[in-house]
């Protein structure tokens, strides 16, 4: 069915009380758009920030007069009389459809393809990871999943156990028992996480070879030759002492989720452990990457 969209140009403090009020007037949806491209690339555990100029837009059926409603909100002392809106008529489309078709089979190194399952694989007898976009971060879209996928595939990865830590869709994981690994571990602080990794290992027939854990619950004493953290500086930092401690000597660690400008830092933070490798780059994103120090 069409629809009519309402755009209110708004800020962090605003963002919400706005997106309160159009729901009880009926919209069906509501969303928040960075209104200035100022994206918050690490926000603190738990939270959720608004944009400095956030937009709310909000759907409404078709046949819905928006003006009473504009006039309400430029009421309320969180808008005023010169907030800034546009109104927009939203075609018919099938929207499902229009979603799928935005994601496509992307390859990673020399081996490795990422496939959603309703596309047609382009290289049966490469490394196929079939991988839907779902609840949890990570389809190999984002720069940094991208960095950590063509690391893997560069390795070779035989009779070897890997830990990704904050596995997300589990991706990286499983990925790595598709390239020859021989047993995976996933750990994740989202619950949420360690169901998606679980049902991404099950369709690509390595559930039996992957072990999941939210941090409280994993073994004591778990060590592994490769260790792959796509996560963030914040945690990267805080964590690097118990992550460190999950590569067994001469083991291999990759580190991304980072910002270009945040990986001298990091860097440092590792290399009491680790001998590290020049920073890989991609976009404004980076990795980093090291072998255990045997000494």
């Amino acid at each position: 069915m069409p629809w009519i969209q309402l755009r209110v140009h708004s800020n962090s403090e605003h963002a919400e009380a706005i997106s309160d009020l159009l729901l009880e007037e009926g919209s069906v949806s509501i969303t928040f758009e960075d209104g200035k491209d100022t994206p918050i690339f690490e926000p603190k555990l738990g939270e959720t920030p608004l944009w400095a100029d956030t937009v709310v837009v909000a759907l409404f059926d078709a046949g819905t007069d928006l003006m009473p409603t504009v006039e309400l909100l430029k009421a309320q002392p969180f808008c005023g009389p010169d907030m800034q809106f546009k109104i927009e008529q939203i075609e018919d489309k099938d929207w499902v459809r229009e979603w799928m078709d935005s994601f496509h089979p992307i390859q990673f190194g020399e081996r490795l393809w990422i496939c959603p399952s309703w596309r047609e694989i382009p290289d049966p007898e490469a490394v196929n990871v079939i991988l839907d976009p779902g609840l949890a971060f990570g389809t190999g879209t984002h720069p940094t999943t991208a960095l950590c996928l063509e690391w893997l595939d560069s390795l070779d990865l035989s009779g070897k156990e890997v830990i990704d830590f904050g596995c997300g869709s589990g991706i990286l994981a499983v990925a790595a028992l598709k390239l020859g690994a021989a047993k995976a571990t996933g750990i994740d602080i989202d619950y949420q996480a360690i169901d998606a990794s679980r049902d991404n290992a099950e369709r690509n027939g390595v559930a039996d070879r992957l072990a999941l854990y939210l941090p409280e619950d994993q073994p004591k004493g778990l060590k592994a030759e490769v260790l792959v953290a796509n996560i963030l500086a914040g945690p990267l930092r805080e964590l690097a002492p118990l992550i460190q401690d999950l590569v067994a000597p001469g083991g291999l660690l990759a580190l991304s989720g980072l910002l270009a400008e945040q990986a001298d830092e990091i860097s440092a933070c590792y290399a009491q452990w680790f001998d590290m490798d020049p920073v890989a780059h991609k976009d404004e994103w980076c990795r980093l990457t090291g072998r255990r120090k045997t000494l």
